[in-house]
């Protein structure tokens, strides 16, 4: 949720930046640009960022920022996935970094924006799409096998009631708003006015995920992080909810070589390659102070790690 703003405040802005501890002349990649929070303080401490937002609307908001215009540009902004920056930034003639920032999910400008259909708080077409491209929620949801959306409820949204939910949805069809699967979602599981969680919470954030591959790209951008990465070299990703910090947690453990052994009475297995990073962090989470001042922290964690000298355990 990177932005800056009163509206739109980064989520454990300070956390990431001691993370990554940017010196002047570094090279970071942002991986999720969004409103650039964290690349305005990258900047401030002297460092030349290259952003990756896959959101038209986010690299739009970049090209006014002065660092683009430098010489060279200290702000370099590349409209693809976080997925692709191996690539992206070989064309740009950049082999090894020192920072790679990945701030997972969805942006605070794009729920707060209901012509992006990413949130039921005010009606808007039911679309999802991060990249503004590509098949929509209203697509996926009007179209697709009962049992499918079941599967995308249950694996993306931990929601226990999948099968019920996409029956409803199914029934309901065509589905164009997001006021209109907000109340079939909330019909199914017979909400009450003034719960403290709102039950289509959770199918939102399954079809989001969905919609956007956003667990495969989260998999393919670690995997680049640790291609691009040079000795000593500082990953900083931000995550939002179990199934993201999960896959996070997991990559950080293998790539260490902590990986659990099954039992506390055998030796610890010998990885099979050096270990990749070291300095794992524990999971880090906003302050008391700062979930008062931006309530959208209250499900954050940050996991940092640092690279070692081995070469990367697979292609990116």
């Amino acid at each position: 949720m990177s932005a800056v703003g009163a509206a739109h405040i980064p989520v454990l802005l300070d956390e990431v930046v001691a993370a990554l501890n940017p010196q002047p002349g570094d090279v970071i990649v942002d991986a999720t640009f969004g409103a650039g929070g964290y690349t305005r303080r990258l900047l401030a401490a002297g460092a030349t960022v290259h952003a990756f937002d896959r959101d038209p609307d986010a690299i739009a908001a970049g090209t006014l920022w002065p660092e683009t215009r430098e010489d060279p540009p200290r702000l370099v902004l590349h409209p693809r996935r976080f997925s692709d920056m191996v690539a992206s930034l070989a064309e740009a003639g950049v082999a090894r970094v020192d920072g790679v920032v990945m701030d997972i999910g969805v942006s605070s400008m794009q729920l707060d924006q209901p012509q992006r259909g990413f949130a039921f708080a005010a009606d808007g077409p039911l679309d999802m799409r991060m990249g503004q491209d590509g098949e929509s929620a209203a697509d996926f949801l009007n179209t697709a096998a009962e049992g499918a959306i079941a599967d995308v409820l249950y694996q993306y949204g931990e929601e226990r009631q999948s099968r019920r939910v996409a029956r409803a949805i199914v029934a309901a069809r065509p589905l164009t708003t997001t006021g209109q699967l907000a109340a079939v979602v909330r019909r199914a599981l017979g909400h009450k006015p003034g719960a403290p969680k709102d039950p289509a919470t959770r199918s939102f954030q399954a079809i989001r995920i969905h919609v956007n591959a956003e667990l495969d790209e989260l998999h393919a951008g670690l995997a680049a992080a640790e291609t691009l990465l040079g000795e000593g070299g500082r990953l900083a990703v931000v995550s939002f909810h179990s199934l993201e910090d999960r896959i996070v947690k997991q990559f950080l453990r293998e790539a260490s070589g902590a990986t659990a052994t099954g039992s506390r009475h055998l030796p610890a297995a010998r990885a099979a390659f050096a270990p990749t990073f070291a300095a794992v962090s524990k999971a880090i989470r906003p302050s008391d102070h700062e979930v008062s001042a931006n309530p959208r922290s209250r499900s954050a964690t940050l996991r940092a790690a640092v690279r070692t000298a081995a070469p990367a355990r697979r292609a990116a």
